[in-house]
């Protein structure tokens, strides 16, 4: 994947958004299957140790998912969407399961990373939950680590939080892997323009919130010497597309945790807390969500992060007949995305 930008739409992609918090790992096997016979270009799958739900609630692992899927497609894009290298697992780790997966799947791969969230790595290792200076210095850090273990051989790295000791990757791809890096403040964002190959945020936050994040970008970018544009960018769409209005709604009930706000989940780490507090919320679920019946009106609505300059369009469709919508958006928008942006 190169670097593109908002002036070059015929570089648009598409993408879709296995659901690991909704369906059991074989199930979203099939669902990743299926997004490549319907046409789409990626799928993106997070990395989740725990839901946000405990009843009917799913966590695959994200790695063994990927490989998996890579085994049955041909051509799309394999991306974490995000993982976290740094507490749960260790960047060393991370960069020698990429490595393989890129030798499996070569020109397929791309590692997307965040700092993490306290439900994904508190519970499952019993840590402290770092304040977002040590995320981001962990972040930096595994960033650095991996693309020696990718580049070099018997790498000694002597960090504030990894080492290594003449450690070698042995199975290489050819390029190294490319790690998009996830951003929701101009801080992050900046990092990401300082390190990144490419930059994720996800959809539905706000007009204003774009501009701040694209800003922080093109700032950590001009302050590393590099071209902003040169950057990938890469953003989760959530949408709900059916034939029937109240059908679109309803779907996105599941996902009442992503209308939460930051002082409503308060750093809950439980997913029965978290459960609780989306059923609360079950009301607003569609407010995250492009909902429609009307493929030109979504259209329209997705044009707005094309404009920004956004070219990876990873779809995340909420309901829990996976099949139907991406049936649907396929055969309606899918092609209306393609003859305005190629």
């Amino acid at each position: 994947m190169v670097g593109m930008t908002s002036s070059n739409h015929g570089t648009v992609r598409y993408g879709y958004k296995a659901s690991a918090e909704q369906f059991p790992p074989r199930q979203l096997v099939d669902f990743g299957v299926s997004a490549e016979r319907h046409g789409f270009d990626i799928v993106a799958v997070s990395d989740h140790f725990q839901p946000w739900r405990h009843h009917g609630g799913h966590a695959p692992n994200s790695l063994i998912y990927l490989a998996a899927l890579g085994e049955r497609t041909e051509r799309v894009t394999l991306a974490t969407s995000v993982l976290t290298p740094t507490l749960r697992y260790q960047p060393a780790v991370i960069a020698h399961t990429f490595a393989t997966l890129a030798c499996l799947n070569p020109g397929r791969v791309v590692l997307g990373i965040g700092t993490g969230e306290a439900m994904n790595e508190n519970p499952s290792i019993g840590i402290e939950w770092p304040k977002f200076k040590e995320r981001s210095e962990r972040l930096a850090e595994a960033v650095a680590l991996m693309r020696e273990l990718w580049t070099g051989e018997r790498v000694t790295f002597e960090g504030k939080y990894y080492r290594t000791v003449n450690a070698t990757i042995y199975d290489k791809p050819e390029q190294p892997v490319p790690i998009f890096i996830a951003a929701g403040g101009p801080k992050a964002a900046a990092l990401v323009g300082e390190i990144g190959d490419g930059f994720i945020v996800t959809s539905g936050k706000g007009e204003e919130l774009y501009h701040t994040l694209l800003g922080g970008l093109k700032d950590g970018a001009e302050k590393a010497g590099r071209d902003p544009g040169t950057i990938d960018k890469f953003i989760e769409i959530k949408v709900s597309y059916d034939h029937d209005d109240d059908f679109a709604k309803n779907a996105c009930e599941p996902w009442a945790a992503l209308a939460l706000t930051a002082d409503e989940k308060g750093g809950t780490e439980d997913p029965i807390e978290m459960e609780k507090l989306a059923e609360a919320a079950k009301d607003r679920a569609h407010t995250r969500f492009i909902v429609s019946k009307d493929p030109d009106e979504v259209v329209e609505k997705i044009a707005f992060y094309v404009d920004l300059g956004f070219q990876d369009l990873v779809f995340h469709f909420p309901g829990e007949d996976q099949e139907r919508a991406l049936t649907q958006f396929a055969a309606d928008v899918l092609p209306r995305l393609r003859e305005r942006w190629g």
